[in-house]
């Protein structure tokens, strides 16, 4: 499929796809451009794979349609892994696989994951409202009628994030407390459970419930529960005014008189547990390990996570934090994320036991069309 897609107007975190199909999900600037349907690209041997997919990054690379980092993994382990492209223009410093990529809204598989561990810990309950640990939640039809599940799903009508009162206090919301004082009176768009619609806030809920139900700082949680026990040890969510080592900057076209500019001025304070963080594709490819070995969560709960259960009106299905979608006939997991000058996507094939993992310092969708070029014909087992 090809589907291209603008940056969106807010500099928020938006879902620019684990797969293209699933852009037209959320309601952003792309949602209504619907991927109009190629002949299916035929499946490649590993070793053609390689070549094909290191010609077309050089190639995209060239033409400044791509800088950042791409991993395919076969049972768990590389069998492609480069970089390409600068990390800060202005020092001319390149793009590295140890370069730390924003992620954009992938922080939600991390929230995902530390929400079910106290589900599986019975610290939460799924079908439990919100209010039940946000006793002061203002609005009442949020507090009881939305659940966990619902905040999982996507299908609480909790809303988005990014607009003019976004805009106007990007720099002030520096908690997850603080979000929720700005966003909380704020009703439900629709009918709690009656459909599926893309929410960014849902998941700055989930983050403020895991910080109640834990008592634990969000950010401490999924950095003690999360990356550490799957081997992640570049990843993280620091904010923006604090140095962090092989941190690339953004480049973006939004604004740009002339090719690309930083996107530093347009970012939140520090990623949520809606979006926002940062991660290297060995990390992802760390965290699809511990997923699919049951290291960060049971058998069942892993299935949970990964199994989707609620269709989206792109086509594909919602499971509690992954997509879970088909690509040239073969079923994937994954997420992705993005926004103004960043785009993240990653991709997981439990069948054949491939994983593609894509990080771009670039706007969307710099970093899935090389996911879905990859995906599309990867070998066959």
């Amino acid at each position: 499929m090809n589907l291209s897609c603008a940056p969106h107007k807010n500099p928020g975190l938006i879902l620019t796809t684990f797969l293209t199909v699933i852009i037209i999900w959320f309601s952003g600037d792309c949602a209504a451009q619907t991927p109009v349907p190629d002949a299916p690209p035929a499946r490649l041997s590993e070793s053609e794979l390689v070549s094909v997919v290191r010609q077309k990054l050089a190639q995209d690379t060239a033409s400044d349609h791509f800088a950042g980092a791409v991993l395919i993994a076969h049972n768990g382990k590389p069998v492609f892994a480069e970089a390409y492209g600068l990390a800060d223009r202005e020092h001319k410093i390149p793009n590295t696989l140890k370069t730390r990529f924003r992620i954009g809204s992938m922080n939600k598989v991390f929230t995902a994951v530390a929400t079910l561990q106290l589900v599986q810990r019975r610290k939460l309950g799924l079908d439990d409202p919100v209010g039940k640990y946000l006793t002061d939640y203002p609005n009442k039809d949020i507090a009881t009628k939305v659940t966990i599940r619902q905040l999982l799903t996507h299908t609480g009508g909790t809303g988005d994030l990014f607009g003019p009162e976004f805009d106007a206090h990007r720099l002030e919301l520096r908690t997850h407390q603080d979000y929720v004082k700005l966003y909380g009176n704020r009703g439900p768009s629709f009918e709690p459970g009656s459909r599926s619609e893309y929410s960014n806030y849902g998941f700055l809920l989930l983050g403020a419930i895991i910080e109640k139900v834990s008592g634990e700082n969000y950010y401490d949680y999924v950095r003690e529960h999360v990356y550490k026990p799957a081997g992640m040890t570049s990843t993280g969510s620091e904010p923006e005014d604090q140095a962090v080592t092989n941190r690339s900057i953004g480049y973006t076209a939004a604004g740009a008189t002339n090719g690309l500019r930083p996107n530093t001025g347009m970012l939140p304070y520090r990623g949520t547990s809606a979006g926002g963080g940062y991660s290297t594709v060995e990390d992802l490819l760390s965290f699809v390990n511990a997923v699919q070995q049951n290291k960060l969560l049971n058998a069942h709960y892993t299935e949970v996570l990964t199994v989707g259960k609620v269709k989206t009106p792109g086509g594909c299905l919602v499971a509690a934090g992954f997509a879970d979608c088909e690509i040239n006939g073969v079923s994937f997991f994954g997420m992705g994320g993005g926004s103004i000058g960043m785009n993240a996507d990653l991709e997981v094939c439990p069948g054949t036991g491939y994983v593609v993992a894509v990080l771009a310092n670039m706007d969307p969708n710099s970093a899935g069309q090389e996911s879905m070029f990859i995906s599309s014909r990867l070998p066959e087992k």
